[in-house]
């Protein structure tokens, strides 16, 4: 098998040049945009004895379904315009929930830059919440 590889890299090195050189800008645009993350266990603590809001930026749909209880809903495309109503909550860590965690990097980096430097996402967002067996309100 090794060989193949070798036989196919010298027979197609443009490919394979290519094929390195996209893997190196995955790694490298995902560890310069991924902002921190917290386990399901931290979340439930940060809340519990922190008084920590989770910030669900799914859209309303996804939301009703089912949610961490307490969870301020501001879609992810509406962050921008509705960031104002989470100035009350300023002072306090506020976790951002997706749907599989990925997409509340990029929800966390606009809050930090707008001065909420206590932003967290939820590793896994509410996929891993729900396979955690963690509680979840529908509405």
């Amino acid at each position: 098998m090794f060989e193949q590889i070798i036989e196919f890299s010298l027979n197609h090195p443009m490919l394979v040049a290519a094929f390195v050189i996209l893997v190196a800008l995955v790694i490298w645009h995902e560890t310069r945009t991924t902002a921190s993350g917290i386990g399901t266990a931290d979340a439930v603590r940060l809340i519990n004895r922190e008084n920590a809001i989770a910030i669900d930026i799914r859209d309303r749909a996804d939301f009703n379904e089912g949610h961490i209880t307490g969870a301020l809903n501001i879609p992810y495309s509406a962050l921008d315009k509705r960031m104002h109503e989470l100035e009350k909550h300023k002072d306090k860590k506020l976790i951002v929930v997706c749907r599989m965690g990925s997409s509340a990097s990029a929800a966390v980096i606009k809050l930090q830059k707008a001065g909420y430097k206590d932003a967290v996402r939820l590793k896994g967002g509410m996929m891993q919440w729900q396979t955690d067996s963690m509680p979840v309100v529908k509405k």
